[in-house]
């Protein structure tokens, strides 16, 4: 691929220059009228070249809107790029293309791919973009908006395999648990599949994540598994925590004095009711504690 980088090629206004075009265009229309009338051959013949300079003089008249730039080139050849806004004149012969230099956006569609550990996923994002280099846009792919959208998705599909769909580790990056992470990561990939369009990418996010409908509700139900399991895991060591504290403060106090046995019962007690998940139903002993 041919090393091709924007550079700065000079214009004028074009305003004197539609000024004089459109005072040689009346002077031709005049000519041409009193050469008729006169049936003077050379007055007609002057008023038709005069034309013909005119309007190879409007072709060199382009226009420029706020961030927009113009391509030039000259018979096949890269002449420079113009970014001043306004109505401006150059070489006729040059021809001209238009590059926007706007911040664009597209939202990919919902691609469908296997995350790290395999399971099928949904996932799409947004991409936010703008030409950065005007030549390398124009003349290193041949459609960089269709390229930009294209290699976008390529990018999703290849980030998303790259990291599970939930964090099964502590520390460990995953699609869904490290949202500003998996952003930068699917930016510099994109953005290394754009550099050689001359396209900047600004910023790149997730917009839907989720499993594919077919193990959708298993999944549900696996996340919901490791949720309760979580869930059991503190409640059984604040159980264990509070039946400590309550069996050392017993023996400070001298409340009463149990052997291990009995200890062993209000352990087993007291986790029974700290750790279910209904009310628990006591049973008063009335009697002897033995």
């Amino acid at each position: 691929m041919s090393d091709i980088r924007e550079r700065s090629v000079g214009s004028v206004s074009g305003i004197p220059f539609l000024a004089v075009l459109l005072g040689m265009l009346g002077s031709s229309i005049w000519l041409f009228v009193t050469g008729v009338d006169a049936k003077v051959g050379f007055k007609v013949f002057g008023a038709i070249v005069l034309f013909l300079a005119t309007m190879l003089g409007f072709s060199g008249l382009y226009k420029v809107e706020p961030n927009q730039s113009a391509v030039l080139s000259l018979f096949g050849k890269y002449v420079g790029t113009v970014r001043t806004p306004g109505l401006r004149f150059n070489n006729p012969f040059f021809s001209k293309k238009k590059v926007s230099l706007r911040v664009r956006n597209f939202e990919s569609g919902k691609l469908k791919v296997n995350e790290l550990d395999g399971s099928p996923i949904e996932i799409a994002a947004i991409v936010v973009w703008e030409v950065s280099d005007s030549a390398e846009a124009v003349f290193n792919v041949d459609s960089y908006e269709s390229f930009v959208q294209i290699q976008s998705e390529a990018a999703i599909r290849a980030m998303a395999t790259s990291y599970p769909y939930d964090q099964h580790e502590d520390g460990q990056i995953s699609l869904r648990s490290h949202p500003a992470e998996i952003s930068e990561r699917l930016k510099e990939e994109i953005q290394d599949r754009l550099a050689q369009a001359g396209i900047n990418v600004i910023e790149a996010r997730i917009s839907h994540l989720a499993y594919s409908p077919e193990i959708a509700q298993a999944m549900l139900q696996r996340q919901q598994a490791g949720a309760i399991i979580a869930a059991r895991q503190k409640i059984v060591e604040g159980a264990v925590g509070m039946v400590e504290q309550a069996l050392e403060e017993l023996s400070q106090k001298g409340v009463v004095e149990l052997d291990e046995e009995r200890r062993a019962t209000m352990v087993s007690n007291l986790l029974v009711v700290l750790c279910s998940d209904r009310a628990t139903q006591p049973v008063v002993n009335t009697g002897s504690l033995y």
